[in-house]
């Protein structure tokens, strides 16, 4: 796989990654912006946005756009997150340059049509109601607000039903303008694709994209608090966390180590302990959530309310061996080898790798070769984990609960007595 490189005069930035033994390409344009970029006012308005350009640009409406890219066998879709926005298609290498117009058409010629508008808004307000119905969706909700109070980062990605309601043509028009800026995007193309052809196929529809945006991130200070909701449900849903690796951390491969041999799969303690020794729960498993300037190392487990005043002492029993035990060899290398494996299988797919190199281009600057991470990931000691493991769980912890049938639950202040 051979990584070519240019950069328009405005600043936008086209990679590709020639794959000659198939015939398809993965493209698409990711955008430096998400919820972690909106102010209070504007939550939830990458996604709506992300939304809206399906319904109509200038030269295609909504049902042109699905027959143009299905009448050739292909797929487009999109999506928001914290910190990106993002684009994308997979086609027949023939059709490439009928999926580059599409996507570009999405970010230089939405319409942001008024009645498209009242339609998608009803849509995404669905969108919101199935997630809040959705425990296990909602409880991390709560967790991200309770880990950065007051901040974008700890807003959802959704935003609410009355910021949804709110939003007008200008709006979306004002926050385009400011944000999805030459500068602040990539496109890239992964599969049977000649570089220079890419090239000249986005730089024909977006050399006139503005350089410069003018808006700047949430600082993403971790705080860590408490929320918990008593809600009749047959499960309660807990996610306890720690102040984690943001990607910019030089630990963060570390981190991504050390939740593998935490709660990373079935071999892991948590499942091992949780799960299949005590049969407490059906779901247990750690995590490292990375943002750009700040992270949440955490725990997530869905149990039945009887079984909760169990389960949080023997978390914090895991988590104290953690801190006081060095891994084993055998656990480690185990971990090491998971990780190494989940990068390589995910390279196999053109659409990952693709997201894959826009993700590092926008946070980076640059495509970290594969071998750089195995190298980094090699040089991980016991020793490294072990210190790695105090640190994150003498951080103030992060709490939410939803369920606890009853009005009997562990408080936040109980999590903070088991901790001492």
């Amino acid at each position: 796989m051979e990584i070519k490189q240019t950069t328009l005069s405005n600043g936008l930035r086209i990679i590709t990654a020639e794959r000659a033994q198939i015939e398809t390409v993965s493209l698409g344009i990711w955008v430096n912006t998400g919820a972690a970029a909106e102010s209070e006012h504007d939550n939830g308005i990458s996604h709506f946005i992300e939304h809206m350009v399906f319904k109509g640009t200038k030269k295609r409406n909504s049902l042109q756009i699905s027959e143009d890219i299905e009448n050739v066998g292909g797929a487009t879709n999109a999506y928001t997150s914290r910190h990106f926005t993002c684009f994308y298609a997979k086609m027949l290498k023939d059709d490439l340059e009928l999926a580059t117009d599409v996507i570009c058409d999405f970010i230089i010629a939405p319409t942001f049509d008024a009645n498209e508008m009242k339609k998608e808004k009803e849509v995404v307000i669905q969108e919101i109601k199935q997630s809040i119905d959705a425990p296990d969706d909602l409880v991390f909700d709560y967790f991200q607000e309770a880990a950065f109070p007051n901040q974008a980062s700890g807003r959802t990605i959704l935003g609410s039903a009355k910021h949804v309601r709110s939003f007008t043509k200008q709006r979306m028009l004002d926050y385009m303008r400011s944000h999805y800026t030459a500068d602040n995007m990539v496109a890239v193309a992964v599969g049977k694709v000649n570089h220079d052809d890419f090239v000249k196929m986005i730089e024909q529809r977006m050399a006139k994209l503005p350089m410069h945006g003018d808006f700047e991130e949430d600082e993403q200070i971790y705080v860590g608090s408490g929320r918990v909701e008593c809600k009749d449900i047959e499960q309660t849903h807990l996610v306890l966390g720690f102040k984690g690796a943001s990607y910019m951390d030089p630990d963060y491969y570390n981190y991504s180590v050390l939740s593998t041999i935490f709660g990373g799969g079935m071999s892991s303690r948590l499942f091992q302990e949780i799960r299949e020794k005590r049969g407490l729960v059906y779901t247990i498993n750690s995590f490292n959530q990375a943002l750009k300037h700040a992270g949440v190392f955490g725990i997530y487990a869905g149990t039945t309310p009887k079984e909760l005043d169990e389960l949080l002492p023997v978390v914090v029993t895991e988590i104290k061996k953690l801190m006081n035990e060095k891994v084993s060899d055998t656990e480690l290398k185990r971990a090491k080898t998971q990780i190494k494996a989940s990068l390589l299988m995910s390279l196999e797919s053109s659409s990952t790798t693709a997201e894959i190199i826009a993700r590092q281009m926008l946070l980076f600057k640059r495509v970290i070769p594969t071998a750089e991470i195995v190298e980094r990931i090699e040089a991980i000691s016991a020793e490294d984990l072990q210190n790695l493991a105090q640190k994150i769980f003498t951080s103030n912890p992060t709490y939410a609960l939803l369920g606890c049938q009853g009005g009997t639950y562990p408080s936040y202040d109980m999590v903070l007595e088991l901790l001492k």
